[in-house]
């Protein structure tokens, strides 16, 4: 996507970071009124982890404020060819977390009972209904399976196009290759945003910079725990006789997943050699791992060719959930990242209670216990339901 503005002098809100959060955000603001916000991203529209994403979208959560986020945005998803209006190829084809470990059986069991309480029909079911929903697996060692139909998939590219398409559309200016160098800030309170194409003045910030975040808020004197980590996709050549309606799959002790894409398959798992970094070199080390994994669980998978692959970068926090909220430190710092593994899902809905945060109103979920501050408070909140 090319460059759609110029740098202007000053702005009401300054978005930083062009992938699907970072857009919804700007989409959310403009549409509600919010005079002359502007998106920089240092590259190109979903040019960070967004475009590496699998494109999984849930809400089989173990953490209640994780739910609420992933049920909105899942309607947000379904509803998004007319707001904001963008065909997404969405895949409601069902998430399928598979347990061959008793502790994590009773632990989804526990996330399931919340979710159905929140309204989210996800349920318990026994391996031989996995492999029905899921026949590419083998049910060796499978004690139980998490099954919520609501769930699936779409395209991460075309969510950017979207929300940034709509942004535009109410006003917003988005100014690619436009990377952020300073925050300044007066007594507590933002005053301008130093970039490499000039200085913006601005009374308020939103950090929506990924796995770039941390120095995003360092440039603020704002301390965010949000580190790089590398995870690797590979797609496969075409299966024939692939189910129509084959489900995310992922077994949850190994972390290997894998759905439909196009005529193949799209797979990866987490490496838990992997150290943190921006090095987004697709390599092989995981591979014997990887393999492994596949022939104890999928078989037929293992035999499948591969034919591209990609690395992308997670951003994780201490406790592997996000941080949502405003700077105690700088008044009108506000950030939306770290949200290790699923912020792509959580866009839609991050989008809404940002805008509501700007705009001193109460969101539609309390978000509060996800501000940064909650490690300094020993209120760390962990979510386990990770992919």
């Amino acid at each position: 996507m090319s460059t759609a503005a110029e740098l202007p002098e000053a702005a009401g809100v300054v978005v930083v970071g062009g992938g699907a959060m970072g857009t919804s955000i700007a989409f959310h603001l403009a549409e509600a009124g919010v005079p002359d916000v502007l998106l920089v991203e240092r590259a190109t529209l979903g040019s960070g982890s967004t475009c590496k994403a699998a494109g999984g979208v849930r809400a089989q959560f173990s953490d209640a404020l994780n739910i609420a986020l992933g049920a909105r945005s899942l309607e947000a998803f379904g509803a998004f060819a007319q707001r904001p209006g963008q065909e997404i190829d969405l895949h409601r084809v069902g998430y399928l977390f598979l347990l061959s470990e008793a502790a994590d059986v009773r632990t989804f069991e526990d996330s399931v009972r919340l979710q159905n309480h929140m309204g989210v029909p996800s349920r318990m079911i026994e391996p031989a209904e996995a492999a029905r929903l899921s026949p590419l697996i083998s049910t060796e060692g499978l004690l139980a399976a998490a099954w919520s139909p609501d769930d699936g998939h779409c395209t991460p590219e075309s969510v950017v196009l979207g929300y940034a398409t709509a942004a535009r559309r109410f006003g917003a200016r988005i100014v690619t290759g436009c990377e952020v160098v300073g925050i300044d800030a007066a007594d507590g309170d933002v005053t301008s945003v130093v970039t490499t194409r000039g200085t913006v003045r601005t009374s308020t910030v939103v950090c929506a910079a990924g796995a770039w975040s941390a120095s995003i808020g360092a440039l603020a004197g704002v301390a965010l725990p949000v580190v790089p980590l590398r995870r690797q996709i590979l797609f496969t050549e075409p299966v024939s006789g692939l189910p129509p309606r084959l489900p995310m799959t992922i077994d949850f002790s190994s972390t290997f997943y894998f759905h439909g894409e196009g005529r193949g398959l799209l797979l990866g798992m987490s490496d838990p050699d992997e150290q943190p970094g921006f090095d987004l070199t697709l390599t092989d080390a995981w591979l014997p791992r990887l393999t492994e994994v596949m022939q104890h669980r999928a078989p037929s998978i293992a035999d499948m060719g591969v034919t591209s692959g990609w690395a992308g970068l997670y951003e994780v926090t201490p406790d592997h959930n996000a941080l949502i909220g405003e700077a105690p430190t700088v008044h009108r710092f506000l950030y939306a990242t770290g949200f290790s593994g699923h912020g792509f899902l959580q866009a839609p809905a991050v989008g809404e209670v940002v805008r509501d945060l700007v705009l001193a109103r109460r969101p539609f979920v309390d978000v509060s216990p996800l501000g940064v501050e909650r490690f300094a408070a020993d209120l760390a909140r962990p979510e386990v339901n990770l992919v």
